[in-house]
């Protein structure tokens, strides 16, 4: 078998099984309730804004803080005052 067609079976066969992939797991059944399915109210744009984007820039602003005070308190002599001023 000669290298093109051995990268035309590997291209095949990736593409049959992606295909078969997105196939299984489509939402085919997505209208039926399952047993137990008892799902909440909807988010509002407002909460879902507030979820999705500002909590996790809060988050990272909280850990980024901890860690900047961490770093200045700490004993290490690397992590103190790192910003060394030009000299002319």
């Amino acid at each position: 078998m000669s290298s093109k067609n051995k990268n035309a079976v590997r291209a095949g066969a990736i593409s049959a099984g992606t295909l078969l992939m997105l196939l299984m797991s489509s939402p085919a059944f997505a209208l039926t309730r399952d047993d137990g399915d008892d799902p909440g109210p909807g988010l509002s744009m407002i909460n879902t804004l507030g979820l999705y984007v500002a909590a996790p820039i809060v988050l990272f602003l909280v850990i980024a803080g901890l860690t900047m005070v961490a770093a200045r308190h700490s004993d290490n002599p690397h992590t103190v005052d790192t910003h060394h001023p030009r000299t002319r």
